[in-house]
């Protein structure tokens, strides 16, 4: 029989189930700390969820069994998780959940939700994104530590166009690079823009960069995903769990970290479990804060004719 106790979330009354039901199955990680790891990072990732529509990716039976992606908020969901309408091709709608406040979090970890997959804008603007976006996706043999050599391009490239950037891990096997605008701008620009920085790097280092999504083409080369710029597409959160053997982080690090990684060619650094990431953030503190407020125009697409 499930197991129901009933939380005292800032005031809000969450009924959570199955406390001890095994997530992780390797290394024994509960439903108890997936809820514990999102109420104690909580006050450093809400803010990038904020007004975010929000796909949830729910693993009722851990990480080992099978998974969903659920686009339309539960009816069932508590009258205090808001929602924003999302339109669709055909005309109707899809009521996306928003987490915005941590009653709304732990009611999502609750129901095994372990990952966060959010826009790239904002409701009630959702045609400009905040920022670009690029997944660096190693083709084996290739791994993380090729990730970051071309993520230093890549991060090259917008030092030269006067522009700052910030690297994460995905919490998987590769990297992230966010260029925050938070300024007037539209996912048509900015996902020809990121196509134009892919194609540009893949025609500097050939052997090492690849900007076309067949993947039989990304043997042994890293990825350039600039298809992330897209109004339809969601990208795992900072701060959110993977759905891996362990319970690894999708983790804002620093370029000299990237850069010692690469130099030293040895990925295992840039590899953070859930305790990792809040010892991080204890002395740290959050290095994505800046994607959320560092206004930056994006370039034209001339700029790019280096």
């Amino acid at each position: 029989m499930a197991t129901k106790a009933q939380l005292d979330v800032e005031g809000t009354p969450v009924e959570v189930r199955n406390l001890d039901k095994v997530l992780y199955p390797k290394v024994g990680f509960t439903k108890a700390n997936v809820i514990d790891y999102y109420t104690r990072i909580s006050p450093h990732l809400l803010p990038h969820l904020k007004n975010r529509p929000i796909t949830l990716k729910r693993y009722p039976d851990g990480v080992t069994g099978f998974f969903f992606y659920e686009k339309q908020c539960p009816p069932h969901r508590p009258s205090w998780v808001k929602t924003t309408d999302v339109p669709k091709s055909d005309g109707s709608q899809i009521h996306y959940c928003v987490i915005d406040a941590l009653p709304a979090l732990v009611w999502a970890a609750n129901l095994a939700d372990l990952e966060l997959h959010t826009f790239l804008h904002k409701a009630p603007a959702l045609g400009r994104p905040t920022a670009l976006a690029f997944d660096l996706d190693p083709g084996p043999p290739a791994e993380i530590v090729h990730c970051c050599q071309v993520g230093l391009w890549l991060k090259a490239v917008f030092d030269a166009l006067g522009l700052k950037s910030f690297p994460k891990t995905s919490g998987s096997k590769g990297l992230q690079v966010y260029v925050p605008l938070n300024t007037p701008v539209t996912y048509e620009r900015t996902k020809a823009f990121a196509r134009a920085v892919a194609e540009l790097l893949e025609r500097r280092s050939p052997d090492a960069v690849v900007s076309k999504m067949q993947k039989a083409l990304r043997r042994g080369k890293v990825f350039v995903d600039w298809s992330q710029n897209d109004e339809h597409k969601t990208t795992v959160n900072v701060y959110s769990l993977r759905a891996k053997d362990r319970p690894t982080v999708s983790t804002p690090v620093t370029w000299a970290e990237v850069a010692a990684v690469q130099k030293a060619k040895n990925g295992r650094a840039l590899f953070f479990e859930a305790g990792d990431v809040l010892k991080r953030v204890g002395k740290i503190g959050d290095l994505f804060a800046s994607v959320l407020t560092l206004k930056q125009k994006l370039p034209a697409l001339s700029a790019l004719k280096m």
